[in-house]
Parts: structure tokens; C-alpha cells; sequence
């Protein structure tokens, strides 16, 4: 069975994150969240991986080869300009003209039974079939109206207040028969939510949806990437270790995945679920909580703690700081006695000062330096950056 993965975003509401990174390939328990998803579409037996590329598409292509170590072969089609979500698809019609398939985003998160999708969508005369789920907040979403017969007859792309008729959401997976491509126009920018699917509604053309059960998020914002961590988190087996691990008089209650070379200094106390990374440094007397996940080749100084925190490669974190709910990027260094507040996202090659406060919610762009002893309010820009951070 084939599936088009579709990676041409840029990850604009995820910055400052995906300026070193494409957003398939933000680490997701030190992990490419996209090698998640080709793992999972793997299992449910789809081996034929075709992936449109756009923004860093090279990294995302250096990342996976041709994807054989995950028993899948992988193709990739880059986009020369936007083409859209269908558009993109379009551009990929030469490797998806023979059979149905299934069209997945590069930034998912799921355990969706994708196989059972697939099946039902043979079963059955549409052209398109979408998998639902009901969401309690579907105003980011696409809404559907679907009958008792799993027909759609009204679709809506996030919808505003007034106007949610249905809390079925569109997950943005789509299995369709090759006869899609005729809808969609050649070089041309075009959505499947905003363009294609009210023309075929518009058309009397039949497009089915699927209520789905289990996890799904797209890792679209900063909140939706530390639950997907945390539903990650949650699957570990047990504690695993991969080869040296040193340790003295510490406390450690799992489950927990380390890296080889970590070692952890005493009186430290780590309550699982953790993934720490290689060549890792943990000081004395640091707390560690659950759902945190630190990278390779960081250094976590001692009576600092973390919570409920995403740590990318290279980072060092001072002595006595606390970092809770916040995401740190990759040579990023945290100076002493510092506090880094729930929902913080700092960007590669930041420096903070000693006796910083970041204010929750704040992102720091890229390669800035924060002065000792400042309370960061705001987010701070880098000029030499892109600023826009609300679009895809």
C-alpha cells in the first residue's frame, strides 16, 4: 500500500524551533517526529512512502534515505514553489496513478488504525474518505457534516464562533483513488480543505469520512509538541539503557530511555517517563521529572531542575536553575540560578544569563543573548530571522 506524506510547511507557528529544522524533523523523544509516523505506517503495512518536500526538504531526505532501514522504500518529490496541500499531492502523481492511497501530514502524531481507514475506503465509492475524530475545540480544524451512511455533505475550514455546526474534525488524513488528480489543476496552488473539497461537495461528488479512535495530533504549535512527547513518553517498555551508564548514589525510578555515556551525579533523583540522550552530564543534586527529555551531548549542572521539558542537543543548563514546561533548542546555554516558565520555546544558539527570569508563554529567537539578571516579558526577535510565526 502507498502513502504520500506531505513535509512542504514551513513551520511557521513553531518557531523559533523550525528555523534549524523542517517541522517533520523536530525531535520527538530525541526521535524525528516523521520517522515516527513512517514507523507506524510501516506497521499498518503501508511500504510504499512517497514524501513531498519544500521548506529544508535536503535535511528531512539526509534524515530517512531511502528508508530501507525501516522496512520502507521512500521516494521524494520537492516542490520548485508552494503548491499547496493538494497541489503538492499533484506534483507527486506519478508515483500514486495506480492505486488508492493515503495522504498523511509530516508533522503527525498518531496510533490511528490507518489500515482499517484504508480497508473501509475500498469498501466503498467515494473518491476521497477522510478520517474524523470529535474535538472539543474544532475552531483550528476543518468540520464536517457526515450522514448515517459516513456521506459528507458540508465541509468548513476552521470554522469561527456562530458558525461550528459539528465537532467532527478532519485529521488531515485522506485515503483517495487516483481519480482525485483530476480535480486538481497542474502548478497551481491548491488545498484540499479550503479548494478541492468544497468543489467536489459543490459537484454532488461523493467523499466519505471514517470516525477514527485513538491519538492523533498535528505538531502545529508548541502545546501540541509536548503532548504528542508525552503520549510518546508514555509507550516506553521499561527502562532501557544503551551501553555505558555511570551513576553515583542517585535516585532513579522509571520507566526512562538513556542514551550511551550518560552518568548522573549523586543525590540526583530522575522519575520517569524521561529519554535522556548520548554523552549526556547530569550534575548533583538534580531533580528530573516525568515527560522531560533531554538530548545528546547536554549538561545539566547540579541542583538544577527540570520539568515537563524538551531539551534539544548541545544545550547546558547552569546550576540551580528550573526549567518547567519549556522547550530549549539545540547550543543553547542557560546560565545559573535562571527560571524558564511554562510554555517558553527558545531557539538554537541562545545565550541566557545568570539570574534570568523567562516570563511563560515568551519565545526567543535564534542567537540571542540575554543580559544577567533580565526578566524577559516578551518575546525577543532576531532580526536576522524571518519574524512571521502565525501562519502554517
Amino acid at each position: 500500500m502507498k502513502a504520500c506524506i506531505m513535509c512542504g510547511g514551513t513551520g511557521t507557528r513553531l518557531r523559533p524551533l523550525t528555523f534549524k529544522y523542517p517541522k517533520p524533523s523536530i525531535p520527538i523523544i530525541n526521535i524525528p517526529s516523521v520517522l515516527h509516523l513512517i514507523e507506524h505506517l510501516s506497521r499498518e503495512g503501508f511500504n510504499e512512502i512517497i514524501i513531498t518536500l519544500g521548506y529544508m526538504g535536503e535535511h528531512i531526505e539526509e534524515q530517512l534515505g531511502d528508508g530501507h532501514i525501516f522496512g520502507v522504500h521512500i521516494n521524494y518529490v520537492y516542490e520548485k514553489e508552494k503548491l499547496g496541500t493538494a497541489g503538492g499531492v499533484k506534483n507527486a502523481e506519478k508515483y500514486l496513478k495506480n492505486e488508492p492511497f493515503i495522504v498523511v501530514g509530516g508533522d503527525h502524531v498518531l496510533d490511528l488504525n490507518l489500515r482499517e481507514m484504508y480497508r473501509f475506503h475500498e469498501a466503498n465509492d467515494a473518491q476521497v474518505t477522510l478520517g474524523l475524530l470529535s474535538i472539543d475545540d474544532p475552531r483550528e480544524f476543518g468540520i464536517v457534516d457526515m450522514d448515517v451512511s459516513n456521506r459528507i455533505h458540508r465541509f468548513l475550514e476552521k470554522p469561527t464562533a456562530g458558525q461550528i455546526f459539528s465537532n467532527l474534525a478532519s485529521t488531515g488524513i485522506y485515503i483517495c483513488t487516483p481519480s482525485i488528480f483530476e480535480w486538481i489543476p497542474k502548478n497551481k496552488k491548491y488545498d484540499f480543505a479550503k479548494d478541492l473539497f468544497p468543489s467536489m461537495l459543490a459537484a454532488n461528488v461523493k467523499i466519505h469520512g471514517i470516525l477514527v479512535r485513538g491519538k492523533w495530533t498535528d505538531v502545529g504549535s508548541s502545546a501540541a509538541y509536548r503532548q504528542a512527547q508525552r503520549w510518546m513518553l508514555d509507550e516506553l517498555p521499561g527502562t532501557t539503557i544503551e551501553g555505558n551508564f555511570t551513576t553515583r548514589n542517585a535516585r532513579i525510578r522509571g520507566p526512562l530511555s538513556i542514551g550511551h555515556n550518560v552518568s548522573i551525579g549523586s543525590n540526583s533523583s530522575l522519575v520517569g517517563p524521561i529519554a535522556i540522550g548520548k554523552n549526556t552530564t547530569i550534575g548533583e543534586n538534580v531533580l528530573i521529572g516525568p515527560y522531560s527529555v533531554i538530548g545528546q551531548n547536554c549538561t545539566i549542572d547540579n541542583n538544577a531542575k527540570i520539568f515537563s521539558s524538551s531539551l534539544f542537543d548541545n544545550v547546558n543548563i547552569g546550576k540551580d536553575s528550573n526549567i518547567s514546561g519549556a522547550v530549549v533548542a539545540d547550543e543553547t546555554i542557560v546560565g545559573d540560578n535562571c527560571y524558564l516558565e511554562n510554555g517558553t520555546l527558545i531557539g538554537h544558539k541562545v545565550i541566557v544569563g545568570n539570574n534570568c527570569i523567562i516570563h511563560s508563554g515568551v519565545k526567543v529567537w535564534p542567537e540571542i543573548k540575554i543580559d544577567p539578571n533580565s526578566s524577559i516579558k516578551e518575546t525577543l526577535i532576531n532580526c536576522d530571522y524571518d519574524i512571521n510565526c502565525e501562519s502554517s
